[in-house]
């Protein structure tokens, strides 16, 4: 009886483990501004799942209960007022999905570098420009693992010293948003995976430092950049918190931080919105 009864207990676990697992998926939070996340339901797991594009790129589609859920990344030049993706079902013919998106302030910051990181000779202009293609290539990949859960573990603790989407003005010149998450801490710490996934890029690189881009599958990659030491190599398969590198200061710094950015379909987002939110705030007792 004892037998019949731990093997009948250990069959009902087996048949739960699949609905237990397809419900552990955990989206990020939606905020449909220029640097945010959109997110909707394409269609039910009856059926196949659609495929999605999004100014011509796939789009992230994944199980989530008994639903296929699009998450749409959404770039930072992206103007506000209808954003259109097309959902195309296995059977059946394509719609339109259009994304109403908001517009959003973000503010500015000032920074003092050398200034021969501003103003750039003919030479580091092309460089920047090989590396630029050389990422811009890893990250517009889109491979076949679909993430287990888009809830991410911050890669370093820390106070975040540059928060996504600020515009830079450095030595008096604007230049490009912040594309990413600043977290202050000291030369060596550990940097961890937020996510498994697989390393796609390696390098040094004139404005990132030591700089190293993880695939998550579907189109979802990270970037760690700045880094003192890269202790991971390309091809090499990661699991959720082992180290890629240390935190430095390499490349244009002003003291040493881990950027850590996160792309959805080729659009750099806000990295907070893959995080844990924060604990609400508890009201005063009423006197």
């Amino acid at each position: 009886m004892t037998n019949y009864l731990a093997a009948m207990t250990a069959a009902a676990l087996l048949a739960t483990t699949p609905a237990v697992a397809a419900q552990a998926f955990i989206p990020p939070r939606t905020s449909p501004v220029p640097g945010g996340v959109f997110t909707a339901t394409v269609g039910y797991t009856v059926n196949p799942a659609p495929r999605a594009t999004v100014n011509g790129k796939p789009a992230l589609v994944v199980r989530h209960g008994d639903h296929w859920l699009l998450v749409v990344g959404i770039s930072l030049d992206t103007p506000p007022g209808p954003l259109r993706a097309e959902i195309s079902p296995a059977n059946g013919k394509s719609r339109e999905l259009v994304i109403d998106v908001k517009p959003k302030e973000y503010k500015v910051q000032e920074l003092k570098v050398p200034p021969g990181q501003v103003n750039l000779s003919a030479e580091d202009e092309a460089r920047v420009q090989r590396e630029s293609e050389k990422q811009r290539a890893a990250l517009d990949s889109f491979t076949a693992g679909i993430p287990p859960t888009l809830r991410m573990q911050q890669p370093v603790p820390g106070r975040r010293s540059s928060s996504f989407g600020l515009r830079r003005v450095f030595n008096g010149e604007s230049r490009r948003p912040h594309s990413g998450m600043d977290i202050a801490a000291p030369t060596g710490t550990p940097i961890h995976a937020p996510l498994g996934g697989r390393v796609v890029d390696v390098g040094s690189y004139f404005f990132n430092g030591n700089n190293v881009i993880v695939d998550h599958g579907q189109g979802v990659l990270t970037m760690y950049c700045h880094l003192s030491k890269i202790r991971v190599e390309v091809g090499q398969a990661l699991k959720t918190g082992e180290v890629i590198g240390d935190v430095g200061a390499t490349g244009r710094v002003t003291g040493p931080h881990l950027h850590w950015g996160v792309s959805l379909n080729g659009s750099w987002v806000d990295p907070a919105l893959f995080l844990a939110p924060p604990p609400a705030k508890k009201k005063p007792a009423a006197q």
